[in-house]
């Protein structure tokens, strides 16, 4: 019995120090892994001496929306449901897109559990500005501290700094365990002007200096050695033209599709009766791979959602599937193997590593539960496993 209440003593005691410390996590939306070697990055290049470095790989399809909630979830997109940034739902008619608020903010397109709620049913607090998915009133439920995207004006980059740093200087019975914010650039550069161009240049070396600002800051604070802190990203990007485009009308008649959203992938509805045509008409097309839903690659883990058409056009990386034969110069969507889509992962603090360079790649699906771990708490039902190799023993 005596060796049992210690036992417990110091099971307690260790769960109370595993959630004693702070956790803030930044993505910076379409930052490549090779960003840093590719620009100018002194704070992220110093964050990765002093803490861990590696390159994570998305999930599929490598975009903003679907990615952004399975950091936050650890589910996959085709189980946590946002399964594009634009998808028609079966079961209503109607089309989810990022861009529109009624849908965009229905919580009903929203699987799983996102960690600002693991934490709040926890008892912990989290404060988030701009995470995709955190302005929507999932399980009924918001973050403590939250801001609404589709109020204008947004706050600029240096006042979600400022913001952060509000939250981290709350009175500690006010002040969130959690903290995670989210920045558009570089990837609107990359999109507009690809990758390798001035005008990410300027967003990535620009948005080092910000944080390198925010990390002095926070580590100025009088728990700052308490304070671990993430940056890291959704999807990487890679260079697109106007050369490389593939029409599907080239290939398939009319009356043949019921609809078709071109995006990466593209989702193709047949018609009643057309599904075998098209995937005959598809077959051996150069620069792109067709499949039924149920025949999608099991290592992309996408064809049990509903909402997945029943025939995916992935096209090959670089190219495009457009009809109208526009093209950004840069994009991203593509197989999540692909070195262009895997992202940066940065951290220090008193649960990393220090000085450590972790070897090959890990799956984004992992950062979920590793929040928890680093908030001492106990984390839903996800798809992925703590990065322990990461963390400090």
């Amino acid at each position: 019995m005596r060796r049992l209440a210690l036992f417990l003593l110091l099971f307690v005691a260790l769960g109370a120090d595993a959630g004693r410390h702070y956790t803030v996590i930044v993505s910076l939306d379409g930052f490549r892994w090779d960003y840093p070697l590719m620009y100018d990055t002194p704070f992220l290049d110093s964050l990765g001496r002093e803490g861990v470095r590696a390159v994570m790989r998305p999930s599929f399809p490598s975009k903003t929306f679907p990615n952004h909630y399975t950091l936050a979830t650890g589910l996959v997109p085709d189980h946590h449901g946002i399964i594009a940034n634009r998808f028609y739902d079966v079961a209503s008619g109607r089309t989810y897109s990022i861009g529109d608020t009624l849908t965009a903010k229905d919580p009903s397109f929203y699987g799983g559990e996102p960690v600002w709620i693991t934490a709040g049913r926890q008892g912990l607090k989290a404060g988030v500005v701009y995470w995709p998915g955190s302005d929507v009133a999932i399980q009924g439920r918001y973050p403590d501290y939250w801001q609404d995207y589709a109020r204008q004006p947004r706050l600029s980059f240096p006042e979600r700094v400022a913001e952060v740093e509000r939250l981290m200087k709350l009175p500690e019975g006010e002040r969130p365990q959690l903290v995670m914010a989210y920045f558009e650039y570089p990837d609107y550069q990359g999109h507009d002007h690809g990758p390798a161009s001035i005008e990410v240049r300027a967003a990535v070396e620009g948005l080092d200096r910000l944080l390198g600002m925010l990390y002095g800051d926070l580590r100025k604070l009088p728990y700052g050695a308490d304070i671990n802190f993430i940056v890291t990203s959704d999807h990487g990007m890679a260079q697109t033209s106007p050369e490389r485009i593939v029409r599907l009308s080239d290939y398939l008649e009319d009356g043949w599709c019921e609809r078709v959203l071109p995006d990466l992938p593209a989702l193709v509805f047949p018609a009643k009766g057309h599904e075998d045509d098209i995937m005959k008409a598809l077959d051996g097309v150069p620069h792109i791979r067709a499949w039924r839903k149920k025949d999608v690659p099991a290592y992309l883990n996408y064809g049990t959602d509903r909402n997945i058409a029943p025939i995916v056009v992935l096209p090959d990386e670089g190219w495009t599937v457009s009809e109208n034969g526009k093209v950004n110069p840069g994009s991203h969507g593509y197989d999540p193997t692909s070195p262009q889509m895997n992202v940066i992962f940065r951290a220090a603090g008193p649960d990393f590593k220090r000085g450590y360079v972790k070897s090959g790649t890990f799956d984004n699906t992992a950062v979920y539960p590793t929040l928890c771990r680093l908030l001492g708490i106990e984390p839903a039902q996800c798809d992925g496993k703590v990065a322990a190799d990461l963390l400090a023993e």
